[in-house]
């Protein structure tokens, strides 16, 4: 999913459910975070102050929905609920 300042990545295998938030440029250190969280359970979270990416952050998803947020910078997105 992209937006202003980057992408946000989501992965999923068979029990499992992964998220990034990539820049779109990289260098300078800025702030950037992402959570993943599955229907029925707490978010995971990776935030700070990174040049790249924030994450991988991953959950169990079996069956489950998972909610995703991410950002750089002033940019972000949300997934809403996907992967049902």
């Amino acid at each position: 999913m992209p937006f202003d300042t980057g992408e946000l990545r989501v992965y999923k295998s068979r029990n499992r459910a992964c998220a990034m938030a990539v820049a779109r440029t990289t260098g300078e250190r800025r702030r950037m975070a992402v959570s993943i969280q599955p229907r029925g359970g707490a978010p995971v979270r990776d935030a700070g102050r990174f040049t790249r990416h924030a994450g991988p952050v991953t959950v169990g998803a079996i069956s489950r929905c998972v909610y995703v947020k991410g950002s750089v910078g002033g940019g972000s997105a949300d997934s809403g609920w996907i992967l049902c």
